[in-house]
């Protein structure tokens, strides 16, 4: 007679904490979600603001020059970092 209602509880008790990983999930995905939209909002106005003061100083294609030579440089910097860790 006790084993039905044990069965019950502790079908309640897995899936209330299967419940929580799953929200714990979501809300992770949610946040990587926020923060690469952030990052990638924050490089495209550095990208412009960047290109706008340049251009000011240079002309069109220097400007373009120096802000594709950054970016060029920092995704060299990630390929270099992480075939370190990979090797």
């Amino acid at each position: 007679m006790i084993g039905p209602v044990l069965r019950v509880a502790a079908n309640s008790v897995a899936a209330r904490s299967l419940r929580a990983a799953a929200d714990s999930a979501l809300n992770n995905a949610l946040l990587t979600l926020g923060a690469a939209l952030a990052v990638a909002v924050g490089a495209t106005f550095l990208s412009f603001s960047a290109y706008a003061f340049l251009e000011s100083r240079l002309d069109h294609a220097g400007a373009s020059a120096i802000v594709g030579l950054f970016w060029a440089m920092l995704g060299g910097s990630y390929f270099v970092a992480t075939r370190r860790r990979r090797t």
